[in-house]
């Protein structure tokens, strides 16, 4: 009996090691070119002049968090935040952006957070709440005064951020690199 069941057991081991190597072998592709255009992305809208967004800091000299209004200023080429009375906080000009992309968070909410504090099982679900935040984050330097840093802008949607991602890109002359744009230098011969 157990040589029964020792060679039921080398069978099986057998099999199991047989399907594993066939398994390993290289998969085959097939090449079907009906379906081969070009997959480029579409274009999002142009972005609105005016949009809400809350600066977080990154500026020199302005360390206050705050919420207001981002606005392409195309006569004076630059990107003005103003506050919610509409008095200009800071601005950016085009050119001295020299990145920007995309940045999403998930963040606990406040009243998410303050429910965890609550007894035992009745804070547990509060852990599990997240909300995610968009962020416009744009590294730049001034030619002026070369100050240089990296600061960032939350805006409300997925589709507002595309739009003015790619409406920025266009007025400071960045290039795409990956999910974000680039400004390219060019190299200096000595």
């Amino acid at each position: 009996m157990k040589k029964v069941y020792r060679i039921l057991g080398l069978g099986l081991l057998l099999a199991l090691t047989a399907t594993s190597v066939l398994a390993q072998r290289p998969r085959t592709t097939t090449n079907d070119n009906s379906n081969t255009s070009s997959t480029t992305a579409a274009k999002p809208a142009p972005a609105p002049q005016t949009f809400n967004a809350k600066y977080e800091g990154g500026i020199f000299g302005y360390t206050k968090k705050e919420e207001g209004t981002l606005s392409f200023d195309d006569a004076n080429k630059r990107l003005v935040f103003r506050n919610k009375e509409q008095k200009e906080i800071l601005s950016i000009p085009y050119s001295a952006i020299d990145g920007e992309y995309a940045d999403t968070k998930a963040l606990r909410p406040k009243a998410a957070t303050a429910a965890t504090y609550l007894p035992f099982p009745f804070g547990l679900p509060a852990y599990l709440i997240k909300k995610k935040y968009q962020y416009l984050t744009m590294q730049f330097k001034d030619k002026d005064t070369q100050a240089a840093g990296i600061t960032s802008f939350k805006v409300d949607n997925k589709e507002l951020l595309a739009s003015v991602l790619s409406s920025l890109a266009d007025k400071a002359g960045l290039e795409p690199r990956g999910d974000g744009y680039v400004r390219k230098v060019n190299p200096t011969t000595p």
